[in-house]
């Protein structure tokens, strides 16, 4: 069954995309944490980031950089889960970029 990732990724299921090019999709999360909440995935499905080759990694640090251009900020927190005991609920690696451009994010009790 193909993931939900890989669906928006399709254009079968909608997103309110922030920024894309040929490898990479940032897209509001439905769910935000906080005022700015984005998630950055690669359009080639990869299940967690210990199974991503690093040379992707390389090229998604560069796009996650355009991504806070993009959105006017320099103070965001990069958070990604890996596996189901850390929380991973989507098996499609994503990096979460959240951010509060009027203020400090808290940091959330995590157990």
């Amino acid at each position: 069954m193909e993931c939900i990732f890989c669906k928006i990724v399709k254009g079968e299921i909608p997103s309110k995309k922030v920024l894309e090019n040929d490898k990479f999709l940032a897209f509001y999360d439905i769910n935000p944490v906080a005022p700015i909440h984005v998630l950055i995935i690669p359009k080639e499905h990869t299940e967690k980031f210990s199974d991503t080759p690093n040379e992707i990694f390389n090229e998604m640090a560069e796009f996650i950089k355009n991504v806070a251009k993009e959105l006017n900020i320099t103070d965001y927190r990069l958070i990604t889960n890996n596996g189901k005991a850390a929380g991973q609920e989507v098996f499609h690696l994503h990096i979460h970029m959240v951010a509060n451009p009027d203020g400090k994010l808290k940091w959330p009790k995590l157990v």
